[in-house]
This record gives structure tokens, C-alpha cells and sequence, in this order.
């Protein structure tokens, strides 16, 4: 994966720095980089390509209390990174005697290293291409394509070294019937297996047939629906965000607040995980601290908060996490293996659009259904429904009106490429419901 260079460069630069420090003075380094490949498509036909190779360096120096930041970007060349490095040493103490005390600085103070260098097998571009083409020469086809080998290190003065190398793909695509027409897949991991792109594929044609059929309007009103995994993502994904950690449940603003003043729960067959071994994202934080599995919810009842190191200063408790929203989420699945027959009579939703609180407090939510979603008829689809604002609380949805969730999970790889490749990924089941509010 050609991260052993990185590494060594890495940690030769620590090396480095640590010679140069003075008595009082401790430093924090965090190297977050990639070696990435992207390949963007219009109509099934490549429009962009191109390679990423990147390696940005964090920088926190600390004396006391103190502590400055700085991060800059690594040319891979030992001595012209060297004199960046001192030169920005220097920048930051000159700095520091004029920063305000941080009440809750936290760092790892015990050395605990790590080296987790994942295996993984990723095809080249030319195969994907091919397969996408043989399958859809004739498809409006839209998509992104990232592939290749992420690293995270973490270093400190005080002798602790972290590795995380992680290889994977992600190809996030949508087909276009028209413009208010289109059914979306992807599939992501770290293992290419080009049966799968195929099924895929083939199962996007069956939604293309089916989508043809005239769409038909809903009247609002309340339905029984599955939640495909990537709909449940999108909303997942929004409770994750102050639903979690341990600074909004202190506070009061978690939308999970009956939760921890009513005891309200969820169906027992409800367990969600931030299980950082199944996802992308390293074992260690950017402070330092390793990163233990967290039970999030356990049998329909919340265990376990996500706690940033600021807030593990703050409320005097063990650090668990890098940030205080889900990374790596899995939800355990259920037992429902046909998802056509189960659902019998009622709503195929693919994906969902906006989503966003209606009522915080009682974790309502509200958003759109989005591309291929269709009307189900004696477990067969019938055709696809106009788009439909929903209006439900997660206490239904996983938990009274929860009908069960799907055997077979998918793992969905954040496309986000802003600044580099996102590590956030999720594990989920799709989820069947019923008496679900269709509101406009």
C-alpha cells in the first residue's frame, strides 16, 4: 500500500522534534493522509480522473496548560519537512505566552503504541470501468469512484507512536430516467468482489423496469414500510449528531432525552455499536487515547455515551472516542431474509432526503423519500410513488412500530472528499415498519 515510507518519514520527524524540544514543552503530532484514486462519471463515461497523494501534519505544542496548534501540509522530502517543522516550532512559541490557559486540555500522558496496517484487495480502475460499462452501455449513469490506502499516525514527545493504515473503495453511482426519475446503489469495502458489482447492478435494473411503470401519487396518511440501509443511514446519521455524546447528554440538548429522564426505550432487538474495528477509523484519538468497542445501545435501552477527550476532562470520566458523533455504527441485524414478502403490502423506501428534527425534544424526525422508492403489492413491487414527506419519532420507528430488521447488513462508506477521503462508515440492516407517517 506504500504506507511503510510514510510511517518511517513520520516517525523520524517525531524523532526530530523531540530532540529539539525544551524541559517544559510537550508536542502532539497527528499525520493524517492518502493514496487515492478518483474517477468521476457521467453518462457511463469517464469525465475526470485523476490521482490524490497526500499528507497533512497537526502540530499542538503545550507547556502547562497552554497549548498551540498548527497543521501543515508534508512534501515527503526528510529535510525540507524537517525545517518546515522547526520553523513552525518556532512559530508557536512565540505564540504561546500570549494564549489564554485551556481548562480542558487533555491528552494521553501514559504511552500506549499501536500498529494496525490492514489487509485488502482493490481492483484496478480499468476492471471497474469495464464491468460498468458492459453492464450499463445503454444507462445515464452518474458516479464517483474512490479507491485506495488511508493512514492516520499519531506521535508525542513523550514516546508514544500509533499506526493505522486502512485500504478501501467506495463506488457511489445513480442512474437517470429523467430528471425526476433515477434509482441509486453503491457498494464500498476493502475486498473487491466483482460478483457483487454485478448483482448490484442487475438488482438496479429490476428497479429501472419497475421505475418505467407511471408513478402514482400517495395520499398522507400512515403506511407499512421498509427502510432500506441507506435510508436508515440518513437517519442514523442525523441522531448521531448530539444524539450520542456525552457533552449533549449532560447538558440536556441530546434529542435522546426521554431516554435518560423517562427511561423511554427502543425495541429490544435494537443494539447499536461504534464498532471502530469494523469501520475505517483508527483504534487511537488525535490526542492519543485508544479507543475501546462502545455499546451504544443495548437491547433497546441507551448503555453508553461517546466521550471526546475535552469532555472527559470536563465530566471526569474515561475517554472512548475521537469526536462525539458515530464513525464506524453498526446495527445488529434481524431475521427478516425476504424483505419483498415480508413487507407483503406497503412502501419500498431506498433513500431519504433532508433530514432534519421536527421536534427535538421528542426525537421526531422529518425528511423526503428520495429516488427509487415504490409501492408494494403481495411482495411484489408495483411502481414507483411520487416523492413524500415523512414525520416520525425514533421511538416509533425502532421502536413500538418496529416490525424487524433485515439478516443481511450493508456497509456504507461516506463518499465525503472534502479535504481527503471521510473514515465515517456504517453497518446496517434495512428495517421494516409499521404505521409509518406519510405527512405531505
Amino acid at each position: 500500500m506504500g504506507t511503510e515510507f510514510e510511517r518511517d518519514h513520520f516517525y523520524a520527524l517525531a524523532a526530530h522534534l523531540q530532540t529539539v524540544l525544551r524541559p517544559a514543552e510537550v508536542l502532539t503530532l497527528l499525520l493524517q493522509g492518502e493514496s487515492s484514486e478518483f474517477i468521476r462519471l457521467n453518462q457511463n463515461r469517464v469525465r475526470q480522473a485523476g490521482r490524490v497523494r497526500q499528507m497533512d501534519l497537526s502540530v499542538d505544542l503545550i507547556q502547562g496548560q497552554r497549548h498551540a496548534r498548527a497543521t501543515l501540509d508534508l512534501s515527503g522530502n526528510p529535510e525540507g519537512d524537517r525545517a518546515e517543522l522547526d520553523h513552525t516550532l518556532d512559530m508557536l512559541r512565540a505564540q504561546l505566552p500570549h494564549l489564554p490557559e485551556d481548562p480542558f486540555l487533555h491528552y494521553a500522558a501514559q504511552p500506549h503504541d499501536t500498529q494496525q496496517i490492514r489487509a485488502g484487495a482493490l481492483p484496478p480502475a480499468r476492471e471497474v470501468l469495464e464491468l460498468l460499462g458492459a453492464a450499463g452501455p445503454d444507462l445515464d449513469l452518474v458516479g464517483l469512484w474512490a479507491s485506495g490506502a488511508q493512514y492516520v499516525g499519531f506521535a508525542n514527545s513523550l514516546g508514544q507512536r500509533n499506526w493505522h493504515a486502512q485500504p478501501s473503495f467506495n463506488l457511489d453511482w445513480s442512474v437517470h430516467l429523467s430528471p425526476a426519475l433515477a434509482a441509486k446503489a453503491h457498494y464500498a469495502g476493502s475486498r473487491w468482489d466483482a460478483a457483487m458489482l454485478e448483482a448490484r447492478m442487475a438488482d438496479l435494473r429490476h428497479r429501472l423496469d419497475a421505475l418505467r411503470r407511471p408513478v402514482r401519487r400517495l395520499e398522507r396518511g400512515h403506511y407499512r414500510v421498509y427502510l432500506a440501509p441507506a435510508a436508515l443511514n440518513e437517519i442514523l446519521s442525523l441522531l448521531g449528531w448530539g444524539g450520542f455524546g456525552l457533552k449533549s447528554h449532560r447538558t440536556r440538548q441530546t434529542p435522546l432525552i426521554k431516554m435518560i429522564e423517562s427511561g423511554q426505550t427502543l425495541d429490544p432487538r435494537v443494539t447499536l455499536v461504534e464498532n471502530h474495528a469494523g469501520g475505517l477509523t483508527p483504534a487511537f484519538t488525535a490526542e492519543g487515547f485508544i479507543k475501546p468497542q462502545r455499546i451504544v445501545f443495548e437491547s433497546g435501552r441507551y448503555r453508553d455515551c461517546l466521550v471526546s477527550a475535552r469532555s472527559a476532562r470536563e465530566y471526569h470520566v474515561p475517554v472512548n472516542a475521537d469526536a462525539e458523533a458515530p464513525e464506524s455504527l453498526e446495527l445488529s441485524g434481524g431475521d427478516i431474509t425476504d424483505i419483498p414478502g415480508t413487507l407483503d403490502e406497503g412502501l419500498y423506501i431506498s433513500n431519504l432526503w433532508y433530514c432534519n428534527y421536527s421536534d427535538r425534544n421528542d426525537c421526531r424526525l422529518t425528511g423526503m423519500t428520495r429516488y427509487a422508492c415504490f409501492e408494494v403489492r403481495r411482495g411484489q413491487i408495483q411502481a414507483p410513488f411520487e416523492s413524500m414527506r415523512f414525520d416520525e419519532s425514533l421511538y416509533r420507528m425502532l421502536g413500538a412500530r418496529l416490525v424487524g430488521l433485515s439478516t443481511e447488513r450493508e456497509l456504507l462508506i461516506d463518499a465525503d472528499t472534502y479535504r481527503r477521503r471521510s473514515y465515517a462508515s456504517a453497518r446496517l440492516p434495512g428495517a421494516l415498519v409499521e404505521d409509518f407517517a406519510l405527512t405531505l
